[in-house]
């Protein structure tokens, strides 16, 4: 089994650190099924992309909790009478699972093309966000009063 840095990923990625560290970590555990993308759309933006081919909106589902994002498959029974001579388009059931970062919700998910998006967005809170400090010189300002 080949084993992948995800090194230099840290240093150019803001929003999925634990993500790659999962990756790192138990990357001979992740399943080959299905495929997916993850990338940048924007400073604080991003996309998960699954090849779902075959399976309609109502046979998946989206789903975040507590950090955790996750995507479940359940294909429907097939019971027709089609005898099926090599299966090359995968349709068994799926649960795949994606640690998402602090301050990072899900924005919204799509359907087209047997592709579903799912598009998320880190949003940090004030209080964490850089702020300029003015700098003052030495001099004290002598605050007036008024005296009767």
């Amino acid at each position: 089994m080949r084993h992948f840095d995800f090194s230099p990923l840290y240093r150019s990625t803001v929003g999925f650190d634990r993500l790659f560290s999962l990756l790192d970590n138990a990357s001979s555990e992740v399943p080959a099924y299905p495929p997916y993308n993850i990338e940048r759309t924007g400073e604080n933006a991003y996309r998960i992309t699954m090849a779902v081919a075959g399976f309609t909106e109502a046979e998946l589902s989206v789903e975040a909790k507590e950090h955790v994002l996750a995507i479940k498959g359940e294909k429907a029974d097939e019971n027709d009478d089609r005898e099926i001579l090599y299966r090359g388009i995968a349709s068994r059931t799926f649960e795949r699972r994606f640690q998402l970062a602090e301050h990072v919700r899900v924005e919204g998910a799509s359907l087209e093309n047997g592709l579903l998006h799912v598009d998320l967005v880190r949003e940090l809170p004030e209080a964490m966000k850089p702020r300029k400090i003015d700098i003052t010189t030495g001099e004290t300002k002598q605050i007036e009063s008024a005296v009767n």
